[in-house]
């Protein structure tokens, strides 16, 4: 039995929150890809935190594109498909998303370590809860922007 939506603004703000959701779930699968490298060059010296934070990066994100453009951002139905010039721009655009995270997370590990001394244990997780809302408006409104349909390269 489906729900009648008030409007269209109630169904579309359903679906952003459901695409956010599907969006905290494939971050799930980034988060416990980042977080592993990242606490493997911890263990292995607490030195070693932004070594396993640029390698946790590198292979989270491609995980990340891979995951979004089949499961969170795909093409709407009748959208011309992107060919490999449209995804070549979409995997830019969210590394580019994702690094200025990872700069922010820098940043903010630098002030949380050295400053406000909180144990490189719990960093990771704060930066989880700053960078996720922002990494999300980034891929939905600029990364993954043109799975819409109305501007898309083909390729």
């Amino acid at each position: 039995m489906k729900i009648p939506l008030k409007s269209i603004t109630d169904k579309r703000f359903f679906l952003l929150i459901w695409q956010f959701i599907k969006f905290g779930i494939v971050g799930l699968s980034n988060t416990i890809v980042s977080n592993l490298i990242c606490y493997i060059f911890i263990y292995i010296n607490k030195d070693y935190i932004y070594i396993g934070q640029t390698l946790g990066f590198i292979v989270s994100v491609l995980n990340a594109y891979l995951w979004n453009n089949r499961y969170v951002f795909k093409r709407s139905p009748g959208a011309p498909r992107a060919g490999w010039k449209g995804h070549l721009k979409a995997i830019l655009r969210v590394y580019m998303a994702y690094g200025f995270t990872l700069l922010l997370g820098y940043g903010l590990t630098y002030i949380m370590r050295n400053k406000l001394e909180i144990s490189e244990w719990i960093i990771p997780v704060i930066l989880l809860i700053i960078c996720t809302p922002i990494n999300f408006i980034t891929n939905k409104f600029w990364a993954f922007k043109e799975r819409s349909g109305k501007k898309n390269d083909e390729g």
